[in-house]
This record gives structure tokens, sequence and C-alpha cells, in this order.
């Protein structure tokens, strides 16, 4: 599974409509309203780069309101409880 984290630029008059809009799209798993530098962020997880080529080059980027989208593809998931275990090993 390929998780990858799209920043994205919106008209603001659009927000509620481009965040469920962009919700709706298969292999968009969450999407924030944020404040900061960005608008919105989605959470995409498809299962392999194609995928990701088609969600957010073929989908993502042509929801109305969006502007301009950073995508950031993730390597490797870290949790608490991942850290915790890893720190009780022989306890």
């Amino acid at each position: 599974m390929i998780t990858a984290i799209v920043l994205i630029h919106a008209e603001a008059a659009r927000i509620p409509e481009t965040a469920q809009a962009l919700a709706d799209i298969d292999g968009v798993a969450e999407v924030y309203s944020c404040a900061g530098d960005v608008d919105l962020i989605a959470i995409v997880r498809v299962r392999d780069h194609e995928e990701i080529a088609t969600v957010i080059t073929g989908r993502v980027n042509k929801t109305p309101g969006v502007l301009r989208t950073d995508t950031h593809i993730a390597f490797k998931s870290y949790a608490r409880a991942d850290v915790e275990a890893g720190f009780s090993i022989g306890e």
C-alpha cells in the first residue's frame, strides 16, 4: 500500500464543497481542512504508483476548487504503539 500526503491550495469560497468532493474520490482516505500555508490535506492510499497518478493528477487536480497541489509520498509509518514496542524489547 502506498500512502501519499497531498497538500492542497483551494479557492477560499469553495473549501467545504471541494473537501467533500475530494473525500468522495476512490483512493482518498481522509481530507482535513486546516490553518496554515495550505487549505486542505488529503491522505491518499492506493496499491501502486500508477494509481497515485490516476488519483492525484487525474482526479484530485481536476476537482473544482483545487488551485494547486503538492504531493509527498510516505516511505514508512510510525505510530506511538510502534515506537513504544521498539523500546520495550526484552522486558
